[in-house]
């Protein structure tokens, strides 16, 4: 349960204009779509990938690590990871059953695979988007799990893009479309409280000690 008045002793520390921009912000975040990264051996590479979910109102990244234990590159995230919800998994297999089990379709971008190209792409279902590791691709559990995939129609000699690049293409598309929809693709009200206490938590400094005085003053 949300405190409603916390928030609100919260946001009276922000400006105006923060919490207008907060506001603001919301109206274009979504859950329909969440993005998945599969063991990426480039750090920098999920790092832009969060970026590009932030720039285009993905709420969610969900990061498996299980070759490459890393951290998020904040200089390449550029501030995204105080605004996108992470959700790290040991496991390919942890990752799929989380999603599943959450509603998500599961879909696999890959150049190699002619299920379906990016226009054709039905967004009408809540999809996880699965993106594999520069040197791999995305591994045969995902592949067979999948209801489906997607890839970027290309007209070059080259066969695959950078996956920075395809996600940003890919997420910029897809979410382009869904606002443009009669989806219901927005975040829930409780949800639209809950981003709001996190993120006046991750704007203001010494937020630990701001906590701990107003909740020893207001039990």
């Amino acid at each position: 349960m949300i405190d409603i008045a916390y928030l609100e002793f919260l946001e009276n520390i922000l400006t105006e204009n923060r919490k207008e921009r907060f506001l603001n912000v919301l109206k274009n975040r979504t859950r329909h779509f969440t993005v998945a990264v599969e063991d990426v051996f480039q750090m920098h590479n999920t790092s832009a990938v969060m970026r590009s979910c932030e720039v285009f109102g993905i709420q969610e990244l969900n990061i498996i690590e299980q070759r490459f234990g890393k951290r998020i590159d904040k200089e390449i995230a550029m501030g995204a990871q105080k605004w996108v919800d992470i959700n790290a998994f040991d496991s390919i297999t942890g990752c799929l059953d989380n999603l599943q089990s959450r509603g998500y379709q599961i879909i696999a971008t890959t150049p190699h695979e002619d299920d379906c190209l990016l226009e054709d792409f039905d967004i009408s279902k809540p999809c996880a988007l699965f993106f594999g590791t520069e040197r791999d691709g995305l591994s045969e559990e995902i592949i067979k799990r999948a209801d489906g995939s997607l890839k970027i129609p290309m007209v070059g000699f080259t066969e695959s893009l950078n996956i920075s690049v395809s996600a940003a293409i890919i997420i910029q598309n897809l979410t382009e479309r869904l606002r443009k929809s009669n989806i219901q693709w927005q975040l829930s009200e409780n949800e639209l409280i809950e981003k709001r206490l996190q993120w006046a938590k991750n704007s203001i400094k010494d937020i630990k000690r701001i906590e701990a005085r107003y909740y020893s003053e207001n039990r």
